[in-house]
C-alpha cells in the first residue's frame, strides 16, 4: 500500500506499507541519498511476519524537499507517519542518516518505540564543515560526480555491485534524488550531534556495525554500545550499506533481535 502523509510542517511523505496489518511493525528509514527501496530485501524477508513500514526521507524519492531541515525535523516525520498510520508502538530500524534518526527517536521519543536498530551510524557522522562543503556543492554542480564515485564508499571491494539489481538501483536513486533534498540533508547531518545525549537511551537497542565500512566505523559502533547501556553490537563483513550488501546476514540479526524483544 502506497500512501501520501502530511507531516506537522504541511509537506507530504510518501509512504509504503506491507506486510500483516495487526503484527508488530518495523519502521525503515533510508540513508542519504536513497529511497525507501533500498529495504526491498528486508522487506519481502520480513513481511510475512511483520507489518512493514517504509518512507522517503523528506527531500528523497517522492517527498518533499523541504527547506530548512534538522535531524529533530527528521525525527518528527516518523512520529507523524506513526500517527498517520495509527500505530502506537513500532520497532524502528535506520541505516546511516537513517541511523541518527533512530538514535534521536531513542532519546526523545522513547514512547513510541519497542526497540532501535542502528545501521552504519554514528552520533555524530563525519564534521560540520565537510557536511556543509558537500552541501554547497551539490547545490552548485548536482549530484553527478557523487553518482560516480558513490560505490567507493556504499560497497566493498569484494561485493559485484555492478551485478547486483538492488545496488543498482540504490545508486540510481541517488541520480534521481533532487540535489536541493540532498543539501538540505547534508545541512542537517551537519548540526546533529548525539554524543552527550545517547546515554539516556533506555529502550532495547541494535547497533550493526560493516567491518568494511570508511564512513562509519566499527569504532563508531562500539562508542554508541559503551553508552547506550544494554545496547547490543553486531558486526558484518561489508561496506555502509550493509543490508544490501550482506542481505541475508541483516535481515537474521535485526529479526534474532526483535523476536527476543517480542
Amino acid at each position: 500500500m502506497n500512501i501520501t502523509i502530511t507531516n506537522r510542517q504541511g509537506k507530504h511523505l510518501a509512504v509504503y506499507v506491507e506486510g500483516l496489518e495487526h503484527a508488530p511493525t518495523i519502521v525503515f528509514s533510508n540513508s542519504l541519498g536513497t529511497d525507501h527501496k533500498m529495504w526491498q530485501s528486508q522487506v519481502e524477508q520480513l513481511k510475512a511476519k511483520f507489518k512493514v513500514v517504509t518512507y522517503d526521507t523528506r527531500g528523497h524519492g517522492e517527498s518533499a524537499v523541504i527547506a530548512n531541515s534538522t535531524l529533530q525535523n527528521l525525527g518528527e516525520d516518523v512520529i507523524d507517519i506513526l500517527d498517520a498510520l495509527k500505530i502506537e508502538k513500532a520497532h524502528f530500524c535506520g541505516i546511516s542518516m537513517g541511523g541518527q534518526t533512530a538514535l534521536y527517536l531513542g532519546v526523545f521519543h522513547p514512547s513510541r518505540f519497542q526497540s532501535i536498530t542502528v545501521a552504519n551510524s554514528a552520533a555524530k557522522i563525519w564534521t560540520v564543515e565537510g557536511w556543509n562543503a558537500r552541501a554547497e556543492v551539490v547545490e552548485k554542480n548536482g549530484l553527478a560526480d557523487l553518482v560516480v564515485s558513490t560505490h567507493t564508499r556504499w560497497f566493498s571491494e569484494k561485493f559485484d555491485y555492478q551485478h547486483d539489481a538492488l545496488a543498482q538501483q540504490t545508486i540510481q536513486s541517488l541520480a534521481n534524488t533532487p540535489a536541493q533534498g540532498y543539501a538540505n540533508a547534508c545541512r542537517a547531518l551537519a548540526n546533529a550531534d548525539l554524543r552527550e545525549q545517547i546515554s539516556s537511551i533506555s529502550i532495547p537497542t541494535l547497533i550493526i556495525a560493516g567491518s568494511a565500512d570508511p564512513v562509519t566505523t566499527v569504532a563508531d559502533g562500539e562508542f554508541m554500545q559503551q553508552k547506550i547501556q544494554g545496547s547490543d553490537l553486531f558486526v558484518i563483513d561489508a561496506s555502509h550499506l550493509s543490508n544490501i550488501e550482506q542481505p541475508a546476514e541483516f535481515t537474521q540479526a535485526l529479526q534474532r533481535f526483535i523476536e527476543a524483544i517480542s
